[in-house]
């Protein structure tokens, strides 16, 4: 039996962006998506962290998670 409370995760794939390239592909692909989207973000980018962060700082996104294979890092994000 599937949770059917548990919402789609949107992705948005910026591997192999270097910045300020990530966070512009993130912020475009979820412009209009409503608060409490949750969001998986896959990125490569050695500041991809730093941006995230000063992101979610500035529009209300809670960063939730993060786990790094591979040197691709997926964060998980519920927008604000």
């Amino acid at each position: 039996m599937s949770d059917s409370t548990e919402a789609a995760v949107f992705r948005v794939d910026a591997v192999g962006l270097v910045c300020p390239l990530p966070i512009l592909r993130l912020v475009k692909r979820t412009r209009d998506l409503p608060a409490g989207t949750r969001v998986e973000f896959l990125a490569d980018d050695p500041s991809g962290r730093r941006d995230l962060e000063a992101l979610c700082q500035l529009r209300g996104h809670t960063l939730e998670s993060s786990d790094t294979r591979d040197g691709v890092t997926t964060y998980r994000v519920r927008l604000g």
